[in-house]
């Protein structure tokens, strides 16, 4: 049997953080393509600009607000959205939340506050999901996870700890999904054009708009197999540097990165707001 593909005409496509970035991109792609587009983001997160946007389009957009770290209002809201909208054929896991952080300057909130949101916000979402579908016989899931996930890079202890698990937790549950006929993927962007990359990393090789970076997740959604990664010049690179010997990785990444001549202080003196998007 063939593995299922969600379409349009099988009901919803659910994304959680769509509220701007590459969940907002993807948003409009899959409101272009015919879908209905349930949109989850934390609430008074701009939404109204994106269905109005999207007022013209063969599909729709309807919001659905919820914070993915809230196990039971997550369960409330796909019993909503199915409910109200239709069955979810297509849940893209998207919410994210990136707080950098220096070895120097650790805590415990930054970790937690990451994992609540880039670990327990897809599995609040994932189970009842998977559920549902596996009681319709087919289903298309998509956690979206980062190229990070490959090795470690400074400031990213916690985000890409996260990414890692979430890379983990698709390779895991794909032998059964393939057995119940739910499709999932794990997509894995570089690095993407939003205000806050700009505002911790203003530089950044291959950097892409989110609209380019929606297309080719849309594409992926369509036609890619397990894993999405893009763009593939960065993709390649990064996946020679993670089969290296670690001590050589290191040694690239530390020079690249011009770490090794950040000055230890680097954690201390960051800004203590938290740093944080909901969509990656």
């Amino acid at each position: 049997m063939k593995l299922y593909r969600a379409s349009p005409q099988d009901g919803v496509a659910w994304i959680t953080g769509g509220s701007s970035g590459i969940g907002r991109a993807l948003a409009k792609e899959l409101a272009s393509a015919g879908y209905t587009v349930a949109v989850t983001a934390r609430e008074g997160d701009p939404i109204d600009m994106l269905i109005a946007e999207a007022a013209s389009l063969p599909g729709k957009i309807v919001s659905f607000p919820c914070d993915v770290s809230d196990e039971i209002r997550m369960a409330d809201t796909i019993a909503a959205i199915e409910g109200r909208v239709g069955p979810i054929a297509l849940a893209v896991f998207n919410a994210g939340a990136y707080i950098p952080m220096a070895g120097e300057n650790m805590s415990v909130r930054k970790f937690r506050r990451t994992f609540e949101v880039n670990v327990l916000g897809v599995v609040n979402g994932l189970v009842p999901t998977v559920r549902s579908m596996q009681a319709r016989g087919k289903g298309h899931v998509l956690l979206v996870g980062s190229i990070s996930a490959w090795f470690g890079w400074p400031t990213t202890a916690a985000y890409g700890a996260s990414k890692a698990s979430l890379n983990v937790m698709a390779q895991a549950l794909k032998y059964d999904f393939d057995k119940i006929n739910i499709r999932i993927q794990v997509a894995n962007p570089g690095f993407v054009d939003t205000p806050l990359l700009k505002q911790t990393a203003p530089s950044l090789p291959a950097m892409m708009p989110a609209g380019e970076a929606a297309r080719r997740l849309f594409k992926g959604i369509n036609s890619g197999g397990f894993e999405i990664a893009f763009p593939r010049r960065l993709v390649w690179g990064l996946k020679f540097a993670s089969i290296m010997p670690q001590p050589v990785r290191h040694w690239l990444i530390s020079t690249l990165t011009g770490w090794k001549s950040r000055p230890l202080s680097f954690g201390r003196k960051a800004p203590r707001k938290r740093t944080e998007t909901a969509d990656r």
